[in-house]
């Protein structure tokens, strides 16, 4: 009796729990089935409702599978026209409203274009031109008509007459096409082009098969796509077949520019000091390799434009005798406050390039030099903007366009205020001034240019500035380096003051002292205690040694050449040492 007993109690220990497993396995398997046969219900029914396309916007222009909003975009009798925030997000990021002029500015590689508010004449390059309709204010939003920006930027509005649907399209972009599958055997099947991804979304349209459209992007399995009537919807990527990525392309009048450069060689330029007079050039010695020279010549005088010369013709015609360009430079005279005034306006910027281009005719100018240097940082898109407005007038007499920079640093006044990059877009070369290491007024003493600092700030500018447009700026003086202890207080006072290479070596030699090569720098450090007044005197060198390695960077960053400040600081070897490295073959 005892052991039956246990034999049914063993039995309800082990048979209970299973037969409630198996149970709950039932009910899950059915419930997995159900929930299984909504899911294939509800993927198998899809929304019937047909909705009004662009519902609210008449006539819609679209862009690339995007309707563009009223503030985007609109028609007015016929004419399109397209904000000016929509052109410089989507078309052009350098289009400039010119506030005093009340007028939009677009600039090209060749053109400059004056677009005045409500008024029918604008102009290119100063030369009036007639367009059908103005520049209109919408609230405080400029829009601009389309008509005369079709060959300036390569766009057209194509309207869809069976739609109304204006299309802007634009030369050189890719689009994806493709059609609607063919399904031979069920040749009743037609495509929704649905107003979300999902079945469950309203249609727009209905397609047959093998029905072509445009392609412009990809979402949870589906396609956005534009129809040729103009519709934009979405179809299920398993209802398309890719086609060929087909190119807009239109034939436009484009001029590509091949800026000058030396046959076989590196741009090997020198500037030309002139504060009063020119030099006697009859008494400048050989300089084997040089093929620019950039005098200091303008200055920009007052904040309303106008500009000083120094200019000389039997200069330009000595150095053109000499093979020589002569890049004549312009300078903002390192004064902020007037670089702001006269910057500020078309007008004033306009007046600037007049006399440049006048000057550059009058002296026979291969090229204008711009060294603007202790700018407001707010004035930066000023400085873009007018470097990008003179650059197509000095093409335009042929003349190569360089700009001066610095390396990059936190300094707003000094480095920030230059956009680079987008000044390398226009102009044809930069030359970054890799030198004032230490400067002047440095609190300590130190190389003007030590190579390691010259390096890295070169790779700084390279990231911003193709190596293919970017000339080294190297020293040709250095500093004597005075350092004196106060007795007082017993802190060290540190002087400087610039010397040429000459003075250099004469220094050196009528003290008796031998060079060491300082490897920090990677130049020649010379270091004197003088008995007579107690101080510290120290020299970093420039010399041949220096410059061989300075121009090793020039070849071995590939750039377009070597820029020297200035020519009278150096000593004749100079030369020969930077042409020799500069056309050692590798």
């Amino acid at each position: 009796m005892e052991l039956q007993t246990n034999y049914r109690t063993n039995r309800r220990i082990r048979g209970g729990p299973a037969r409630w497993a198996l149970f709950l396995l039932a009910a899950i398997f059915v419930l997995g089935v159900g929930i299984a046969g909504v899911i294939w219900y509800q993927e198998q029914w899809a929304n019937q409702t047909q909705v009004e396309p662009f519902e609210g916007k008449d006539p819609p222009v679209t862009y690339r599978g995007e309707l563009l909003s009223a503030d985007s975009a609109y028609v007015k009798n016929d004419e399109h026209y397209l904000s000016m925030t929509y052109i410089r997000k989507h078309i052009d990021s350098n289009i400039y409203w010119d506030e005093p002029t009340s007028a939009l500015v677009i600039t090209t590689k060749d053109k400059v274009l004056q677009f005045p508010e409500g008024q029918v004449e604008a102009f290119v390059n100063g030369q009036a031109f007639s367009i059908r309709v103005p520049v209109e204010d919408v609230n405080g939003e400029k829009f601009i008509p389309v008509s005369p920006l079709e060959n300036i930027y390569g766009i057209r509005i194509r309207v869809v007459s069976e739609t109304g649907v204006a299309i802007l399209e634009k030369s050189g972009d890719a689009v994806q096409e493709g059609k609607t599958i063919i399904q031979p055997e069920q040749t009743d099947v037609i495509y929704a082009v649905r107003e979300e991804p999902s079945r469950h979304a309203p249609y727009i349209n209905k397609l047959e098969q093998g029905v072509k459209v445009h392609i412009f992007g990809e979402q949870q399995g589906w396609y956005l796509v534009q129809t040729l009537q103009g519709y934009i919807g979405y179809l299920d990527k398993q209802e398309v077949e890719l086609g060929e990525i087909a190119k807009i392309d239109w034939d436009m009048e484009t001029k590509k520019r091949i800026p000058w450069s030396p046959i076989g060689g590196k741009i090997n330029l020198t500037w030309e000091h002139v504060v009063n007079r020119n030099p006697d050039h009859t008494k400048i010695s050989p300089m084997p390799g040089l093929n620019v020279v950039s005098p200091t010549w303008f200055d920009l005088s007052n904040g309303e434009g106008d500009i000083s010369s120094k200019a000389s013709l039997p200069y330009v015609e000595w150095a053109h005798q000499r093979g020589y360009q002569v890049w004549g430079l312009f300078t903002n005279n390192f004064d902020p406050d007037i670089t702001t005034q006269a910057l500020a306006s078309y007008e004033k910027r306009s007046k600037m390039i007049r006399q440049l281009v006048q000057y550059a005719s009058m002296y026979k100018l291969d090229g204008i030099n711009i060294d603007f240097e202790n700018v407001y940082l707010k004035d930066k898109n000023n400085l873009v903007q007018f470097v990008r407005e003179l650059t197509p007038y000095l093409h335009e007499q042929n003349l190569v366009v360089s700009m001066d920079i610095t390396i990059k640093s936190t300094s707003e006044q000094w480095s920030l205020f230059y956009d680079r990059t987008r000044l390398a877009e226009t102009v044809d070369y930069m030359i970054v001034m890799t030198y004032d290491e230490h400067w002047a007024s440095s609190p300590v003493a130190g190389s003007v240019a030590s190579l390691p600092w010259m390096e890295k700030g070169l790779q700084g500018v390279l990231e911003e500035v193709p190596a293919s447009k970017l000339l080294l700026g190297v020293p040709y003086y250095t500093r004597l380096w005075k350092e004196e202890k106060d007795p007082s207080t017993g802190k060290v006072k540190v002087t400087s003051k610039a010397i040429t290479m000459e003075t250099t070596e004469n220094w050196i030699k009528e003290r008796k002292l031998t060079p060491a090569y300082d490897e920090a720098s990677g130049q020649m450090y010379v270091q004197y205690a003088d008995p007579t007044d107690g101080a510290t005197y120290k020299i970093w060198i420039e010399d041949s040694i220096s410059m061989k390695k300075r121009a090793e960077l020039v070849k071995e960053y590939n750039l377009a050449g070597i820029a020297s400040w200035r020519r009278g600081f150096e000593q004749p070897g100079i030369w020969k040492a930077i042409v020799e490295t500069l056309e050692k073959r590798q």
